[in-house]
């Protein structure tokens, strides 16, 4: 009896491209479902942006609940509230643009502030925007706002400082991420809220920082990115089956 016939060298040497390819097009595949759960993902979280931005605006909750306030849950909750801005007080972050802002371009600076609540307690608002050559106070003294004033805002939550953002200067009241307990540590505001509020309403008298409503422009280009990763991996497996074709032809005895 003779043993089972060993592959031929032919075949053995076609083994690991097979393997490289079959692992190619998983990865492929995965990358493209990865995408498409992308995709649902980002619409989810946009539909509950335009919930929430949509809502009318209820009372600020008072200061007793802020320790449970979340930012999964009460982020982008719209409020009202009467405060006073405390008297030439602001900090500057840059910002080249904001995808929650499209009726605003940078290069520019959100106006931080920090706002007395009836009875005492401190709130950083937003007030918004303005834009580059701006930034100094006595160059928008019409926006200056004295008094109890009603604002409408959305809460936020600080920042996190990306690893190639850059270091802040106090110095110079500039700072690169919305961080507002740095802002009030350096400047001596005091024990402040754990959110922000992003200012929409009233308008700045003189147009500036100029406030307004948050609206979602957050792009959404995974299902191409899916139909990409399928469409390299649908190429990989055509390409593949001509290969195969041609090995074919090519070890066909001829007659």
């Amino acid at each position: 009896m003779t043993g089972p016939a060993e592959p031929t060298p032919r075949r053995r040497g076609l083994l690991i491209p097979a393997i490289l390819l079959l692992g190619a097009i998983a990865v492929l595949v995965a990358l493209g479902s990865w995408q498409l759960e992308r995709r649902e993902w980002k619409e989810a979280l946009i539909a509950e942006l335009d919930r929430k931005l949509a809502a009318a605006p209820a009372d600020l909750p008072p200061r007793e609940r802020w320790p449970q306030l979340k930012a999964a849950s009460d982020e982008f909750r719209r409020v009202t509230f009467p405060a006073e801005f405390l008297p030439d007080q602001e900090a500057l972050v840059y910002s080249s643009g904001s995808s929650l802002r499209p009726d605003v371009s940078g290069p520019g600076y959100w106006v931080l502030s920090p706002a007395r609540l009836i009875g005492g307690s401190i709130v950083v608002v937003n007030r918004g925007f303005v834009p580059e050559g701006r930034q100094d106070p006595t160059t928008r003294s019409q926006g200056r706002q004295s008094g109890v004033i009603d604002l409408v805002g959305a809460m936020r939550w600080p920042e996190a400082r990306g690893y190639f953002t850059p270091d802040d200067q106090p110095d110079k009241s500039l700072w690169f991420v919305r961080d507002p307990a740095a802002m009030a540590a350096a400047k001596g505001w005091g024990d402040i809220a754990p959110f922000y509020i992003d200012q929409e309403a009233p308008p700045a008298p003189g147009g500036l920082p100029k406030a307004g409503p948050l609206k979602p422009s957050l792009p959404n280009n995974h299902l191409q990115y899916a139909v990409t990763w399928y469409g390299l991996a649908l190429m990989f497996l055509v390409s593949a089956a001509f290969f195969v074709r041609a090995r074919r032809r090519e070890t066909r005895p001829s007659h």
